[in-house]
């Protein structure tokens, strides 16, 4: 019997079950925390169908220790860690690749990501489309990319926008509108 080359393990998180998935390249996989472990790991193998519960070995071992400690609210970096974008779309992984350098508590636009890439402002759809379809959420943080104006915009993990805003929170990112800068007179 051979070991299956794609695996994954659920684990859990102050936020809620998180699912991992990995090859022998690297992290192919990450679901954002979704309640229970059986949802977290249903939603692991709609992405990863082919799939098998896995022991992770040390480095995969370390990204979900990582995990765990960024969930608490610790300042937590993944940059550095290696990826297998293998049947990623080229352009998507450029976008994945700049997006990476975005740190912790910072944010970006979509229009920025594209201009980035030299690319229009016609591209910020396309920089969408890369963030709807990112296959590892969190180690390429798609969380920070927000949309003109610094509005939230969409965010298609477990809880949608609220996870979004929730875990720029923890990144001390405040979204909210600035105090206006006038006040109204009171007779």
């Amino acid at each position: 019997m051979t070991e299956a080359l794609h695996q994954y393990a659920v684990f859990e998180t102050e936020a809620g079950f998180c699912a991992i998935g990995w090859t022998a390249s690297g992290i192919a996989r990450f679901q954002l925390p979704d309640g229970g472990p059986q949802a977290a790991e249903r939603n692991m193998l709609r992405r990863f169908p082919s799939a098998r519960p896995g022991t992770p070995p040390a480095p995969v071992a370390a990204v979900i220790a990582a995990a765990r400690r960024y969930f608490a609210g610790e300042a937590v970096e993944f940059g550095d860690i290696t990826l297998d974008l293998d049947g990623q779309d080229e352009f998507f992984r450029r976008v994945y690749g700049a997006l990476r350098t975005v740190g912790y508590g910072q944010t970006t636009t979509y229009g920025s990501l594209a201009k980035e890439l030299g690319a229009g402002p016609e591209a910020a759809r396309a920089v969408g489309q890369a963030m709807a379809k990112n296959p590892i959420p969190l180690l390429i943080p798609c969380h920070r990319v927000l949309a003109a104006g610094n509005k939230v915009g969409g965010f298609s993990a477990p809880g949608g926008a609220d996870s979004k805003v929730k875990m720029l929170a923890l990144e001390g990112v405040d979204l909210s509108p600035p105090p206006p800068a006038q006040q109204s007179l009171a007779f």
